[in-house]
C-alpha cells in the first residue's frame, strides 16, 4: 500500500480497514436509517395510520359511500406506504437532490387537509349514517390526528439539520 497523501491520516483514506463500499455501505445504512425510523416513533405512527385507512378503506367498499371517498383513501394509502418503504430501506439518502423531511412533513400535512376534508365530504353526502358508514369517517378522522402527531414527531427530529446545497439545483 502506498503511502497517503500529505495531509492525509491512513485513517481518511479510501482504502482504510473500517471504509465500507458498496452492499456493506448499504447495509451499515439500511441499519442506521431503520434505527432513527423505527426508534423516534415515526414507523409506528405511519403502521396506525395506515392500518386505521385500510380498516376504513374496507368499510367504505362495503357499504353504499361516494367513488371519491374510495379514491381519497387509496391515494393516502399509497402515499403512506411509499413513506414507510422509503424510509424502512434507506432509499432516500440515495436522493440527495430531494429534502426528504420536508417532504414527509408536507405529506403529513397534505394527509391531513385531504382526510378531513374527506370526513366533511362524508358528512355532507349523507343526512342518515349508518354505523359502518360512520365508523369509517371515524377511522378517517383518528388517520388525520395521527398525520398530525407524525408532522409534530418529525418537527423534533428536523432539529439542527440544514438543506444540503444539491437540493437547491
Amino acid at each position: 500500500m502506498a503511502a497517503p497523501p500529505p495531509g492525509q491520516t491512513p485513517l481518511h483514506t479510501k482504502d482504510a480497514a473500517g471504509a465500507k463500499r458498496g452492499f456493506r455501505r448499504y447495509r451499515w445504512e439500511f441499519k442506521d436509517s431503520n434505527k432513527q425510523f423505527w426508534i423516534m416513533g415515526h414507523a409506528e405512527v405511519k403502521i396506525l395510520t395506515l392500518v386505521c385507512m385500510f380498516v376504513g378503506l374496507h368499510i367504505f367498499e362495503t357499504t353504499t359511500t361516494h367513488p371519491i371517498l374510495i379514491l381519497l383513501l387509496t391515494m393516502e394509502v399509497s402515499i403512506i406506504a411509499f413513506f414507510i418503504f422509503l424510509n424502512s430501506f434507506a432509499i432516500h439518502r440515495y436522493m440527495p437532490f430531494i429534502f426528504w423531511p420536508i417532504t414527509e412533513i408536507f405529506n403529513d400535512l397534505f394527509a391531513f387537509v385531504f382526510l378531513v376534508g374527506g370526513i366533511v365530504f362524508a358528512a355532507k353526502a349523507r343526512r342518515v349514517m349508518p354505523q359502518p358508514y360512520l365508523t369509517a369517517v371515524i377511522l378517517m378522522g383518528v388517520a388525520a390526528i395521527l398525520a398530525i402527531v407524525d408532522l409534530c414527531l418529525q418537527r423534533r427530529h428536523l432539529k439542527g439539520k440544514k438543506i444540503p446545497k444539491a437540493s437547491l439545483w
